[in-house]
């Protein structure tokens, strides 16, 4: 066995192997324990949207105000509830508290009561619901304890009851403040809420593969075929590799269970394009540095999965992951994903963010090649004249 091993250790394969391992696990340590790290501190969370509409107005205005003052996530009065629905369904406010109109009248009366309306977007990464559950958790007993036990003494007190009545029929309605909630783009079960990420994850590993086995092939047939016409047999076999590819991926993702709310057609097109974008993305980078390129493209898995907002929503995420959020496509697949699949604005900013990003990295692609194929010929010896 000790002469096999020789052997393998002797081959420059064996040791690219055993240091792709390796890089895997640095650069994955470092960008997840960076990115991730103080996603639940107080000044993040401020980062966090939650709409309050105060339809009563005898106590809705106070109980606004002040869950203004103690909420941990940044909140906003808006006054026209149609207009907080839409800033819900386009992922700008996280939740929308909603104070009815016979909030009061429903506490005034003896043994009603009255409940709080929560509204959520389930279009969202798992842990916004979890978090937004939580915070309506959090206004409910606050709205209980506070302020209408509060509100309801000052207003059995002015009925001239004797105090321990009010003080007892205080505490009985303090108890009758219930949360109702709403979802809307419902999603059909952890299986269909895990669909975007999985997409992206394996879209993205799936142009690595290829990219790399591409860059092979075309190491080997590089002699017998010109620069550009192999740039563009690549391009072509992106091109055709991400219809077929998506519409694998798409068909069994529906065959299984999944849900799509803009229909088949809409997932499978929005798929195939940013696979091909993840293509030409990976492509560049061996086109640059060739098979050293694939530690760009293993940097670039990580970081995407940070701060694409498929797992932890990007509100959370620092300045830094934020930004390279924006210039990432695995951010506007997630973003497009989540519309086709659950609902939401439409795919319009992301399918213009995905295209911008794949005319980037082909034309780069396509300048690297011109340069490479100029090298030779400026390096090559004048034939001097007989």
């Amino acid at each position: 066995m000790g002469t096999a091993v020789k052997a393998f250790m002797k081959k420059p394969t064996t040791l690219i192997g055993i240091m792709t391992a390796l890089m895997f696990q640095v650069i994955f340590s470092v960008i997840w324990m960076t990115g991730y790290d103080g996603v639940t501190d107080a000044d993040r969370l401020k980062q966090l949207r939650v709409g309050l509409v105060a339809l009563d107005a005898q106590m809705g205005p106070a109980i606004a105000e002040k869950l203004q003052k103690s909420l941990p996530v940044h909140s906003e009065l808006i006054a026209d509830a149609e207009e907080a629905r839409r800033l819900l369904n386009e992922r700008r406010l996280q939740m929308v508290i909603t104070i009815p109109a016979d909030f009061s009248q429903a506490l005034m009366t003896r043994g009603g009561k009255a409940a709080l309306q929560y509204t959520l977007n389930e279009s969202n990464p798992a842990l916004i619901k979890s978090m937004m559950s939580s915070i309506a958790s959090q206004v409910t007993a606050t709205v209980n304890k506070e302020a209408i036990s509060r509100g309801a003494l000052a207003l059995l007190t002015q009925t001239k009851l004797p105090a321990g009545q009010a003080e007892g029929s205080a505490a009985e309605l303090s108890e009758r403040v219930t949360s109702s909630f709403t979802y809307s783009n419902k999603v059909n079960g952890m299986n269909n809420q895990m669909v975007p990420m999985m997409l992206v994850l394996a879209s993205f590993v799936g142009a690595m593969i290829m990219g790399m086995n591409l860059q092979q092939s075309s190491m080997a047939v590089a002699p017998h075929v010109g620069r550009f016409q192999l740039f563009a047999a690549r391009s072509a076999i992106n091109a055709a590799a991400a219809i077929v590819v998506s519409l694998v991926g798409s068909s069994l993702v529906m065959a299984l269970g999944g849900q799509a709310e803009q229909g088949f057609l809409a997932m499978w097109g929005f798929q195939a394009l940013f696979l091909l974008t993840f293509l030409f993305v990976t492509q560049m980078f061996l086109i640059l540095f060739g098979m050293a390129g694939m530690l760009f493209n293993i940097i670039l898995l990580s970081a995407q999965l940070v701060s694409s907002g498929a797992m932890v929503p990007r509100e959370l995420l620092s300045d830094f992951y934020l930004g390279l959020g924006k210039i990432f496509p695995a951010t506007y697949a997630v973003e497009g994903s989540m519309n086709i699949l659950f609902g939401g604005p439409g795919i319009g900013d992301a399918s213009l963010g995905l295209l911008i990003i794949v005319a980037s990295a082909a034309l780069v692609g396509a300048l690297a090649v011109l340069r490479k194929g100029r090298m030779p010929q400026q390096q090559t010896k004048p034939v001097q004249a007989v």
